[in-house]
């Protein structure tokens, strides 16, 4: 049986967590709830995140729980985790906050910094005892590089091998783009710590549901996956990734199989509009991505036919736990036929259901320190 590891988990934090461990007078300006008008609200800052009618009842995933399992005891707590990982079949995985996704619309410095930490430091109180089993990722706060640089160096001391950057440079945010020069320090710090940047779906986005009317509830869940598209095409054309080649970025919950049509199409106009492009890089932007860009995906096989352009070490699979969108409690079953009818090695299939992660992130599990 192959070792697995989930590139794409979560936790819920407790619903208080921010509003009380942050001054009031940082709270206002970043995550909380208010009840308003028979509603209620989530807010990032000024901007709302949420609305739910209070006598709404939860809406139910095909299975009768709520969608996205929020109530689940595996949300918040270590041993019904494990036995839900138990069920799954999944060895260990790398977990990503709930609450905390909106973390980067927060638009003050300094609340931003304290909700990182706040989020950081609870997260690290919950998993730091069970490192074999789960990779921390914290939240980065982006409004300061200084506070950027600072709380990754802080992450690293604790034994964070990854950290958070939004997926998405939102127009609205008005932070730089990932093609300029601004992102340097962070990427220099990065480097110099061995830190996994990853970019979760959705995050850095201001407004996750911006198709309207028939569709929707699909066009603006898989328009997510587009985040990881612009944002690699900034990073490699612009030469974030070039500038710092030993920096690892992952894409997650955004599905992997456009990895390979991206390489090829930006090789394809790198090429044919050369006069026309700087800066001249020192690779192909399909070797920078194989060398430098990883994905996360649940259900997209071709992506393993397409490994060819991007190389097996790209592809991680993950379970996206609890949400119904993903593959708990049936990954057993997705994994068993994950590979139906492809050409490839048991190597490689190893490496894409869990080695490849375990090795990314330095997971000190057994398993993995003996390969």
């Amino acid at each position: 049986m192959n070792f697995v590891f989930s590139a794409d988990g979560h936790v819920v934090e407790p619903s208080d967590l921010f509003e009380t461990k942050l001054s009031p007078s940082l709270l206002r300006h970043g995550l909380r709830t208010e009840k308003r008008d028979g509603l209620l609200l989530s807010y990032a800052g000024e901007h709302i995140t949420g609305r739910r009618p209070l006598d709404m009842p939860p809406r139910l995933g095909p299975d009768g729980e709520p969608f996205g399992r929020p109530d689940r005891r595996g949300n918040r707590e270590v041993g019904p985790r494990l036995a839900d990982m138990a069920l799954d079949g999944v060895d260990a995985e790398i977990v990503f906050p709930s609450l905390g996704l909106t973390a980067f619309m927060i638009e003050n410095p300094e609340a931003e910094l304290a909700t990182a930490q706040v989020y950081n430091d609870w997260h690290h109180g919950l998993l730091k005892d069970h490192r074999e089993h789960f990779v921390r990722c914290g939240i980065l706060p982006v409004r300061d590089v200084a506070n950027t640089v600072a709380e990754m160096k802080r992450l690293a001391s604790l034994g964070f091998t990854a950290a958070m950057l939004p997926s998405l440079i939102d127009a609205e945010s008005r932070l730089p783009t990932y093609n300029s020069e601004a992102w340097d320090p962070v990427f220099a710090c990065a480097q110099g710590l061995g830190m996994v940047m990853a970019l979760h779906t959705g995050t850095g986005r201001y407004n996750v549901r911006s198709f309207k009317g028939a569709g929707g509830a699909v066009m603006n869940h898989a328009i997510q996956s587009c985040d990881g598209m612009v944002t690699i095409m900034a990073m490699v054309s612009g030469g974030l990734l070039d500038r710092f080649p030993k920096v690892q970025v992952c894409v997650i919950e955004g599905g992997a199989s456009w990895l390979a049509a991206l390489a090829e199409r930006m090789d394809e106009v790198y090429e044919a509009h050369a006069s026309f492009v700087s800066p001249k890089l020192s690779l192909k932007p399909s070797e920078i991505i194989a060398r430098q860009v990883h994905c996360s995906f649940q259900y997209d096989r071709a992506c393993i036919m397409a490994r060819s352009v991007t190389g097996s070490a790209a592809l991680l699979w993950g379970a996206d736990y609890p949400h119904h969108e993903g593959t708990f409690p049936r990954s057993r079953q997705v994994l068993a036929h994950l590979f139906d009818g492809i050409d490839i090695s048991e190597r490689d299939k190893a490496d894409i259901v869990g080695l490849n992660a375990a090795r990314l992130f330095r997971l000190p599990h057994p398993a993995v320190l003996a390969q």
